[in-house]
């Protein structure tokens, strides 16, 4: 049988970079905004509301620019990789918002680094992708990190344990079902640009998901909580966006790799935004144990993604 014809990045490895620490940035901004959000709203509607925004500001400048994807060009094992991209970050997104109900904003952006760990293991097993031994020191050095956060958030959360692990289980299937959507991502680069993949999947998503909302409490939100809906829906166009082309011009295991900075930049926001609105609690309780364990969060991060191939 002959061998699948599978992606590979342009080469472009500065943008590349550029582009994963754009990314980085908005998603560690992300949960503080959701956690508001979801004080006036249900998971489903949320997507539901940021899949349809990010559809329609999407397709509407593409179409401006005569830059829609040629979807008649497709043959059926496209379609079919387009389907399970579209259905596994739509059940990415609702795990995540599930999860992080239980969790804090911190807490979920740690368990959540399970994805790009997932993308990088399928960045190496699908993709033919190498890890040398300084990228691979790196990677043992991020598991350790994560698993010294975790306990010391297991520890501190004692209490209500039962609620953490629940949502620490809706954060382990939100980075399974988000690494499949990764990967799936990645190989439809060969037949559609970036920005023509994803809003496709904006559009599946927003169908998938209309069935389960309810678009009303829209009506009922104050303007907090209207006001970070709106960020999270720009949030996800342009996060997102900035994924896409990162994946087509660098390794899918390095841009995993940056992706696991994540937490840093969520628990730095989370307290910045506890001085100055303390009743929003949006900031997690950190012993100097758990910063450790962030710290080399940090440091395996930064060796996985920028070890020189040697």
């Amino acid at each position: 049988m002959r061998s699948m014809d599978l992606h590979r990045p342009s080469g472009r490895s500065r943008l590349g970079l550029s582009l994963a620490v754009v990314t980085m940035l908005l998603w560690g901004i992300l949960p503080l905004a959701l956690k508001i959000t979801l004080r006036s709203m249900d998971a489903y509607t949320i997507t539901w509301y940021r899949f349809l925004a990010s559809a329609l500001l999407l397709g509407s400048v593409l179409a401006h620019r005569r830059r829609l994807p040629p979807l008649g060009l497709l043959e059926a094992n496209h379609w079919a990789l387009l389907g399970v991209a579209t259905a596994f970050l739509a059940a990415n997104y609702l795990c995540y918002l599930v999860g992080l109900d239980h969790t804090s904003p911190a807490n979920s952006q740690v368990l959540i680094q399970l994805a790009p760990v997932l993308l990088a293991l399928g960045g190496l097993g699908i993709f033919g992708e190498r890890f040398t031994r300084l990228q691979w020191l790196g990677f043992v050095v991020l598991l350790v990190g994560l698993a010294a956060f975790v306990r010391d958030q297991l520890h501190g959360v004692a209490v209500r344990a039962d609620e953490y692990v629940l949502g620490s289980l809706w954060m382990a299937l939100a980075a399974v079902t988000w690494a499949v959507y990764g990967v799936a991502q990645k190989q439809l680069l060969r037949w559609l640009p970036s920005q023509g993949i994803m809003v496709c999947i904006y559009a599946g998503c927003t169908v998938l998901l209309s069935p389960f909302t309810a678009p009303h409490r829209l009506l009922q939100m104050d303007a907090l909580g209207l006001g970070m809906l709106v960020f999270c829906a720009l949030n996800t166009l342009v996060a997102y966006g900035t994924f896409s082309e990162a994946l087509a011009h660098w390794e899918a295991s390095r841009v995993g790799a940056v992706l696991a900075l994540t937490p840093v930049v969520t628990i730095a926001a989370g307290r910045v935004a506890n001085a100055f609105w303390p009743t929003l609690a949006t900031a997690a309780t950190i012993s100097p144990a758990g910063l450790l364990g962030a710290g080399l969060v940090v440091l395996g991060a930064l060796l996985t993604a920028l070890g020189q191939r040697v």
